[in-house]
């Protein structure tokens, strides 16, 4: 399992990615808002979306986890 997480306090924009879906390494997988900019959060390697944690709209803290990918 692959643990995606947050690089940098923010909101969740906007989801990229639903669950089952197959991700490339380098992919974007959602879209974080902090200080009126919008930050791409990108797959670490290829996998498969098992799990997301994060809701749009929802305010996460720096390291928080935001989806967890199956290799």
């Amino acid at each position: 399992m692959i643990r995606v997480n947050s690089e940098m306090a923010g909101s969740v924009w906007k989801l990229l990615v639903a669950v089952g879906d197959e991700v490339a390494e380098g992919a974007d997988l959602l879209l974080l808002e902090s200080m009126k900019m919008e930050i791409p959060v990108a797959a670490p390697a290829k996998g498969k979306v098992a799990e997301i944690r994060v809701e749009e709209g929802e305010t996460v803290a720096e390291g928080q986890l935001l989806l967890v990918l199956a290799s």
